[in-house]
This record gives structure tokens, C-alpha cells and sequence, in this order.
């Protein structure tokens, strides 16, 4: 009986170490003092502004955005892609798929500018959304203009749970894969137990093909403006993997990670090569935000130069101005900054 005793003291000790090591890891003792040398005005109207980029030509922003608590309570509505456009004083958003017919619930979007125009890439959840049963799609617009044009929807098994997209030319892209499990009690448990199930999906417009696993939590993608190194964040590891991109066919090697001590999500480019990164520097946090609007979660902006690793936090806030900051993208000294749930995003200028 002893023994049992024992055994079951340890078995206590072992789960209250764990759970105090996962609420550590999720940043939940971090102190939030609140800072940003800039100024921000709020843009009201858009609902779930998950991630933003901006043509580094025109400056105008694409803004991801889907009505995600909606999505959750199984009321899903219909999602869009809007612009916004950064050369215009007072600019307002304007949806560009207001006439879309298919159910478009988009996330992680990516950006291959061409010229003036180009091509956008969307991770469409087409059917329930974030827990229940859907398909997901890239969908591929072109930049016509003011206008988007949708070209083509993208199928594939291998699109189960994506979260991000990013095109490499020539209608290739990469795409995050955040989870091994789609849904319901494995897929929390990967998350909890932080088990480095997600990936990284290649099409070369033929097939996809699997790539860099032993992920925990692929969020935000991008691609070097030269098309070398591919950056992936790994949310509940809070690191940046870097991978080079070894031949036009696609295949990655790995090239170390970048420590962010935070749950980073999505991935921008500023014009000279350096990372703009949204993060949620406390992740349980964000987990009471999703369920309860109520339950404000810290918004973090980090800006990261990739050569060194050397990481800087631009903006840091509670949560009252904008809460669980998912994207920050850049353009001249303006910073667009979005999140997953709120009806707005930030436009904020940078110090001279």
C-alpha cells in the first residue's frame, strides 16, 4: 500500500511539473507593460483581420478576414478578402469577393507580386471551419487593377489543416500545415502535449509533396524576396524555423531557427529583407480570447532580422486597443496590424 502511495505522489508530482512547465512554455507568468513609440488609429468593420500583406509596388494591403467565433458557435458566415489602399488619406476597406458564390472562409494569404498586379494565393476552410469536418482549399485570384479575379480552386488531401500560404511563381507555392489532426480530442492533445506533428506542403503544379516535419504548431509562412530561405513559425515551440530551399523542385534543408520566446503566428517582409512577426505572447490567454470576447489577450509585434536573429519588440499591449495581434505588415513607416477575432485592424506610424 505503501508502494501505491508512492507511486501515486509521483504520478502528482510529474502531471503538476507538467502543467507548470506548459503555463510557463505559454508565456502565462509574463509581465505585459504595454509600449509603442508610434501612433495607431483603429479601422473599424471587419471582423477576424487574420493576416494581412501588402504589394510592395502599389501599396495596397490585402486583409484576410472571416468571422471566426461564428465560425466556431457553427453559424459560419461567408468571409472575404479586402484592400486598403495605404497611398490614399482616410482610405476605407473595400471588399474585393463580395460576389464570390462559393463558401469562402479564408485564413493565411500570400502575395506574388508581378509588376503592378499579380497573384494572390488564399487558404480557404470551405466547409465548418476551426473544429468541425471541412475541406480546405487554396484558392488563386489575380490582381486585376482594383479587382480581384478568382482563377482556380486547389484540391488536395495534403491541404488538411492548412493555415498558411506562400507562392513561389509559376502558381507553386508552399502552405502550412499546422496540425497532424484535424479535429476533436488528438488534435487537442497535440496541442497540449506539444507533439511536433505539423508540416509543410510543396506544389509544383502537378503534385504536392510533404516537407520539413517535426513541427509543433507551422502558422505563418513566407519567402525570402529572392526566393532562397523559407520561414515557417513553430507557435507553440516559439521559434522561426528557416529552411533553404536546396532547387527549383522544391525540396528544403533545414538551416536552424530563430528564438522568439513567443508564440509567433504570421510572417511579413519589410523591403529590406527583414521579418515583420504578429505573436501572441500569451498563448492560454488567446485560447479564453477565442471562447469569450470578453477575455482581452495581449498583442505582440516583433521585428526580426534574419541575418543575426536579433529580434525587437515594436508594440506590446494588453489587449485594449487590439487583442491576439496574429499579423504585422509594413510599408514606408506605416504598419498595418491585425488579429484573429476583433471587428478592426491598427493602422499605426512608425517613428521617423
Amino acid at each position: 500500500m505503501r508502494r501505491l502511495y508512492r507511486l501515486g505522489g509521483a504520478v502528482v508530482i510529474l502531471i503538476a511539473v507538467f502543467v507548470g512547465y506548459t503555463v510557463w512554455l505559454a508565456g502565462e507568468f509574463k509581465s505585459i507593460e504595454p509600449h509603442f513609440d508610434g501612433t495607431c488609429r483603429s479601422v473599424e468593420g471587419i471582423v477576424g483581420t487574420e493576416d494581412i500583406t501588402i504589394h510592395p509596388q502599389t501599396g495596397i494591403a490585402y486583409i484576410s478576414s472571416e468571422d471566426r467565433r461564428a465560425t466556431i458557435a457553427g453559424t459560419p458566415t461567408q468571409g472575404g478578402i479586402w484592400s486598403y489602399d495605404l497611398n490614399r488619406a482616410g482610405a476605407k476597406p473595400v471588399n474585393l469577393t463580395a460576389d464570390i458564390k462559393f463558401p469562402f472562409h479564408p485564413h493565411g494569404i500570400g502575395l506574388w507580386p508581378i509588376g503592378d498586379s499579380g497573384e494572390l494565393m488564399v487558404v480557404n476552410h470551405r466547409r465548418g471551419g476551426l473544429e468541425g469536418a471541412f475541406e480546405d482549399t487554396i484558392e488563386v485570384f489575380a490582381l486585376e487593377g482594383s479587382a480581384l479575379r478568382h482563377i482556380r480552386t486547389i484540391r488536395s488531401d495534403l491541404l488538411l489543416s492548412a493555415n498558411d500560404v506562400v507562392p513561389s511563381g509559376g502558381g507553386r507555392f508552399y502552405a502550412s500545415i499546422d496540425h497532424g489532426n484535424p479535429s476533436g480530442i488528438l488534435r487537442t492533445v497535440e496541442d497540449y502535449a506539444r507533439l511536433p506533428l505539423a508540416h509543410v506542403v510543396y506544389y509544383d503544379t502537378v503534385r504536392f509533396r510533404k516537407f520539413a516535419d517535426g513541427i509543433r504548431y507551422a502558422n505563418g509562412i513566407n519567402l525570402s524576396r529572392d526566393g532562397t530561405t523559407l520561414y515557417v513559425a513553430g507557435t507553440t515551440d516559439r521559434v522561426i524555423h528557416v529552411f533553404t530551399r536546396t532547387d527549383i523542385n522544391g525540396f528544403l534543408l533545414s538551416n536552424g531557427q530563430i528564438e522568439t520566446g513567443t508564440g509567433v503566428d504570421n510572417i511579413e517582409f519589410d523591403t529590406d529583407g527583414t521579418l515583420w512577426v504578429g505573436a501572441h505572447p500569451k498563448l492560454l490567454t488567446f485560447v479564453g480570447h477565442s471562447k469569450d470576447a470578453d477575455k482581452l489577450s495581449p498583442s505582440q509585434v516583433l521585428h526580426i532580422d534574419p541575418t543575426t536573429g536579433n529580434s525587437e519588440e515594436v508594440f506590446l499591449s494588453d489587449g485594449s486597443d487590439i487583442s491576439a495581434s496574429s499579423v504585422a505588415a509594413k510599408f514606408g513607416r506605416r504598419l498595418l496590424i491585425g488579429a484573429v477575432f476583433d471587428a478592426k485592424f491598427l493602422d499605426c506610424e512608425l517613428p521617423g
